[in-house]
């Protein structure tokens, strides 16, 4: 074998080929019993025409592939030979053949790239303090008897509105050019403020005004609007109060705790305030693992295949446009979309792969191994939280392999965190 490796990243390595002497014989052999196979000429069944016929016939397509073989064989056998691992395909460059005396080509392979951290066992990091509050077990508890709540008007009428509160109102919004779009403009609206429902800033503006007070609220729309026309456009909403509304919730006993699968509120308040903790923790979690992830990749640089960034691209943008269509989207506004924050999605992408890589090095480094017993307390955890059935969560896991497959890469990963804060500081 005739080759030469050349650097030329940190990932990406070019191997050049060059045999002065050339028999493909053994390949055209091969070309021409695959070919014959597949053929059909006149005088003769599918498959069943002479080889020579074939080969005389096909003579230019045999040779071709017969190279094509030799190239793709020698590019094999050096990968193996220099134990590359590679990523994707090859990219082949300059061939130059001779017929039947001579080649020359090039092979340019991405390969995953040998990573070396930096010392990070002074690196120092806080995790947020987990705690359940009254406000949270309330706001769990108003969520399970809303359906039972009552719409109150409040007649006082030197009362203001505020947070939490149900807002009646009309409105009709103005834009710079003096343009009224029929589609922001409402009457008698129901809107709880505080809930986000419409863009940044509306909600608040509406806070402290009183019954049949108006009131010009001047606010520009998100950049991201799902409305192109509508993105970063100074609007200006007329809006007047008709009326507050007040939601009143009947105070949780027993017997409505048993009718939401409790035994009473004492147990409602105990596997709530359970499930929030274990939430919260999760949360805090995931946080301080997004922290020490970005330290690490900001302190230690390496080259990464732009193969592997492109297909986790790929992979944002198919998650990302499924979200946008279901808030309305249509291809034309997601492609716009993807248009203006293209930059954002490749940081994005290359931070994954970057972390992943990160990760996986940890993970070798301190011999991070999953097994059955992992699978089997992953399961149990799953099923605990969102309340279902174990051997149900288990099936689930088991009739995918690739949903298994990720979810003992999940395993592994928080292992290898596990054993990573006990390397760092975390206070």
């Amino acid at each position: 074998m005739s080759y030469t490796v050349k650097s030329v990243n940190g990932c990406t390595k070019k191997l050049e080929f060059n045999f002065a002497t050339l028999d493909l014989s053994k390949e055209i052999k091969q070309a021409v019993v695959k070919k014959q196979s597949s053929t059909n000429i006149k005088g003769f069944r599918k498959g069943k025409a002479p080889l020579a016929m074939v080969e005389q016939v096909y003579g230019p397509q045999i040779e071709s592939d017969a190279l094509n073989q030799f190239v793709q064989s020698q590019l094999f056998e050096a990968v193996n030979k220099e134990k590359l691992k590679t990523v994707g395909y090859p990219a082949f460059e300059n061939v130059k053949y001779d017929s039947g005396k001579s080649v020359s080509f090039e092979a340019v392979v991405e390969i995953f790239p040998e990573i070396k951290l930096a010392d990070y066992s002074s690196y120092s990091f806080k995790k947020d303090k987990v705690e359940v509050t009254a406000d949270d077990l309330d706001k769990v508890t108003k969520n399970y008897l809303g359906s039972k709540a009552e719409m109150s008007e409040v007649t006082d009428a030197e009362a203001k509105l505020s947070k939490g509160q149900f807002a009646v109102f009309n409105f009709e919004g103005v834009k710079e050019n003096g343009e009224r779009p029929e589609n922001m403009k409402g009457s008698e609206y129901l809107l709880e403020i505080g809930s986000g429902q419409f863009i940044p800033g509306f909600e608040d503006g509406m806070i402290g005004l009183k019954k049949a007070e108006k009131k010009n609220i001047v606010l520009t729309f998100p950049a991201d609007y799902h409305a192109t026309e509508l993105q970063n456009a100074k609007v200006t909403f007329e809006v007047e109060l008709v009326e507050i509304k007040d939601k009143k919730f009947p105070v949780l006993n027993d017997e409505m705790a048993k009718e939401f699968g409790y035994e009473s509120v004492a147990d409602f308040t105990e596997k709530n305030k359970k499930s929030l903790l274990a939430q919260k923790e999760r949360q805090a979690a995931e946080k301080l693992h997004q922290e020490i992830l970005e330290k690490l990749v900001n302190e230690n640089k390496f080259d990464v295949p732009a193969t592997l960034v492109q297909n986790q691209e790929k992979y944002l943008q198919e998650d990302l446009a499924k979200n946008l269509k279901s808030q309305g989207f249509n291809e034309t506004m997601v492609g716009e979309y993807f248009k203006r924050w293209a930059s954002d999605i490749t940081t994005k992408a290359s931070f994954q792969v970057r972390s992943g890589l990160v990760l996986d090095h940890l993970a070798q480094e301190f011999k991070i191994e999953t097994s059955d017993a992992d699978f089997n307390n992953k399961i149990e955890e799953s099923a605990a939280q969102a309340g279902m059935d174990v051997e149900t969560v288990k099936k689930y896991y088991s009739g995918n392999s690739q949903v298994k497959s990720n979810l003992m890469y999940a395993i592994r990963e928080e292992k290898t965190f596990e054993e990573l804060k006990k390397k760092v500081k975390v206070s």
